[in-house]
């Protein structure tokens, strides 16, 4: 019966540990919001503007979420209170297994709900617009591209999160050039925004006749999506330079049959951004338009600049050197973040989209101010 009495001794730790928590998250202010967004749904002509009432929606969603959650971790926690002390009074260890896994499951949701409590940018709500760009090395790092497209896509699903492909620009001999993605969800940026960077990958090239060891990077870069146009930046239609395409890769039926995709390029700063998604070319122009704006009012304010014409470039160097994440297949199996210094030898658990450890050290990190020194 000792193990009972440690997971009583320990239940009694978190139980103010759970007050914290509901303080931290700001539950008090969660109820009032959502009573005033149930409020304006009932009122008269709330649906009259479909753009703001869908907003509310989805906000009304992610506080009843938020509210309902910490009410299972507190219901949680009186029910495994309760298996202690039946088991003790009535000396019954047939109940430890479900405590030990409801204990387990306990202390992970509350360490989910804190990371919340970390996500306090201005942005860390939005949606995340996701890019991926291979770096030199022809074959060897589209493939790698394509590799880190497929783990950050399964992430999202794990998660909840949807996505939806923009733009995806296939190699020609196979893997991934470029691809864009906008990534849906409350936190969606914030969660997503440490992993902008550079990933270096090593191991033997399933490409190369005489199975020798290569490495490869490939740049994953991470926006929020801005659709507040209180801070919105002008962008002069002299500075667009538009280009028109056929649609290549997943994208629906009507690929490479029309002219409808889009890219635009904005001259001063060299930003460039695709959308084929959709079948009208206006309104792949107008994501493009959307994605360019988030871009430009993310590096500005990223840079305190005073206008976006101080933006002198914004080229990443995909490079040995500049990685934030090494990804090692051989000799040895090796995950391990350049700025954290988290790791796991579980490589095909990370490439399936366990990333959490990782996303989980960055914002721990980002929070305390405590990095790897390099």
């Amino acid at each position: 019966m000792i193990q009972f009495e440690e997971y009583k001794l320990k239940l009694a730790d978190l139980e103010p540990k759970l007050e914290e928590l509901s303080v931290a998250l700001n539950l008090e202010g969660a109820k009032n919001e959502l009573e005033r967004y149930h409020a304006m749904q009932e009122a008269p002509g709330f649906w009259d503007d479909p753009e703001k009432s869908q907003k509310i929606v989805m906000q009304t969603k992610y506080l009843e979420s938020k509210l309902e959650k910490f009410r299972k971790m507190n219901s949680q926690w009186e029910d495994l209170s309760t298996i202690c002390e039946m088991a003790l009074e009535e000396e019954d260890d047939s109940m430890l297994e479900e405590l030990q896994e409801g204990f387990a499951q306990l202390t992970q949701r509350m360490e989910e709900a804190r990371l919340e409590t970390l996500l306090t940018g201005e942005y860390d709500s939005n949606n995340a617009l996701m890019s991926f760009h291979a770096g030199a090395g022809g074959l060897e790092a589209q493939d790698w591209c394509q590799m880190l497209y497929r783990m950050y896509t399964r992430w999202a699903d794990a998660h909840g999160f949807s996505y939806k492909v923009m733009d995806f620009q296939e190699a020609d001999e196979g893997g991934l050039k470029s691809a864009d993605i906008l990534i849906e969800g409350t936190n969606a940026y914030g969660f997503l925004k440490g992993e902008n960077g550079v990933h270096r990958l090593v191991r033997v090239s399933p490409f190369d006749a005489n199975a020798r060891r290569q490495t490869s990077f490939s740049a994953v870069e991470v926006i929020p999506e801005i659709t507040d146009t209180s801070n919105d930046v002008e962008i002069r239609p002299e500075d667009i330079e538009m280009q028109v395409y056929r649609s290549s890769g997943a994208g629906g039926q009507h690929i490479n049959k029309t002219s409808s995709a889009v890219r635009l390029i904005h001259k001063p700063t060299g930003i460039v951004v695709a959308c084929q998604t959709e079948r009208s070319q206006f309104q792949n122009r107008e994501n493009c338009m959307r994605m360019l704006r988030s871009k430009l009012v993310e590096i500005k304010e990223r840079e305190h600049l005073e206008k976006i014409s101080d933006i002198k470039g914004v080229q990443q160097k995909i490079e040995w050197g500049s990685q934030i994440r090494n990804y090692v297949f051989m000799p040895y199996t090796l995950v391990k973040d350049t700025r954290t210094g988290c790791e796991t030898s579980n490589i095909s658990s990370v490439m399936d989209g366990a990333l959490d450890p990782f996303i989980n050290a960055y914002l721990t990190c980002k929070a305390t101010g405590t990095w790897v020194v390099k």
